[in-house]
């Protein structure tokens, strides 16, 4: 396959997925595949930061579930309109994620993880203790008010278009990053943190600035999940959370763009699905780690993408080998 028929294979790939989700609705549960899309935003997210600077954090539930109880309290308490709650989410995600990074980019490998996980925790304990998150009962019943006064999000297909465009805007935003010159330094910094130094960039303010856009985006996430489910709970500030979605970035192909969101998508569906199995989805989670690290190191769109790159050398090795004979 020749580089001028390439952008015409992506660009065919992304109408036809585009398509799939403008369409998905009259087949699937709304709030089910609005799930999907919260966390495939929030493993996109994740992603930024591990696929593209190789940072490994175990604490971005902190991110995503504090923005949960920031959407609940503002939406329900304060009694604001949902597009500032979802801006206020996103800014206190964003904000904690500068005051975390600021102190864990100063580390690197497996102290990094543990910092973000111990800060993590610190999180979990406020918002157990605290009542501004509503503590074990967490906030519920948040409502849904209309979007710009306008748009009533009351009805789970409108709002699954809203959260669709939401998803949308948070792909694009991390897609335009990831290529744009700033990402290049992102991807020098992982391959070879030293050599860039040398080459004169400030490292650790490119970490800190990837390291805030990926917990703001985190926490769009998880304010827009707080709206589709009407809930805000301990369960998305977890550390489990955070293992969950280094799992389904790890599923779907770490470093890669779409792999996420495949990702997210495949451990949704097999929560939602195998729910009825109780513990033993745990177990199965597990095994699909395992494998996936043993047999697949790609993921599941690196494992594809792979094939499809040996799969016209290849073609032309055929060709090439017919020629001679």
């Amino acid at each position: 396959m020749t580089a001028r028929a390439m952008p015409w294979r992506d660009t065919a790939i992304r109408l036809t997925a585009l398509a799939l989700l403008l369409a998905a609705p009259a087949f699937i549960y709304p709030v089910f595949l609005m799930k999907v899309l919260c966390f495939a935003l929030f493993a996109s997210a994740f992603n930024l930061l591990i696929g593209y600077v190789g940072l490994l954090s175990f604490g971005h539930a902190m991110f995503f579930g504090f923005a949960a109880y920031v959407m609940g309290h503002t939406v329900k308490v304060l009694g604001w309109p949902t597009e500032a709650g979802l801006l206020a989410a996103t800014l206190a995600a964003g904000a904690i994620g500068a005051v975390v990074g600021l102190i864990a980019i100063r580390r690197q490998g497996i102290y990094f993880a543990m910092v973000t996980l111990a800060l993590a925790q610190m999180v979990y304990f406020y918002c157990l203790q605290s009542p501004f998150t509503g503590g074990e009962d967490g906030i519920q019943a948040i409502p849904r008010r209309p979007l710009f006064g306008v748009i009533d999000i009351a009805n789970d297909l409108t709002l699954y278009y809203v959260v669709l465009a939401i998803f949308l805007a948070g792909f694009a935003l991390i897609n335009r990053t990831i290529h744009s010159p700033f990402g290049q330094v992102l991807k020098a910094i992982r391959e070879n943190e030293p050599r860039a130094i040398s080459l004169g960039y400030h490292v650790n303010r490119y970490k800190l600035v990837a390291f805030t856009l990926s917990a703001a985006l985190a926490g769009l996430a998880g304010a827009t999940k707080a709206i589709v489910f009407q809930l805000a709970s301990l369960t998305d500030v977890q550390w489990q959370m955070s293992g969950e979605v280094v799992l389904m970035t790890l599923v779907g192909g770490l470093g890669t763009v779409l792999g996420p969101s495949v990702g997210a998508a495949v451990i949704i569906t097999m929560q939602n699905y195998l729910k009825g199995l109780g513990e033993w989805v745990l177990v199965i989670q597990g095994l699909i780690f395992v494998a996936t690290v043993m047999l697949f190191r790609r993921g599941v769109v690196g494992e594809i993408a792979a094939l499809l790159k040996r799969a016209p050398a290849l073609g032309g090795a055929g060709k090439t080998e017919t020629a001679a004979h």
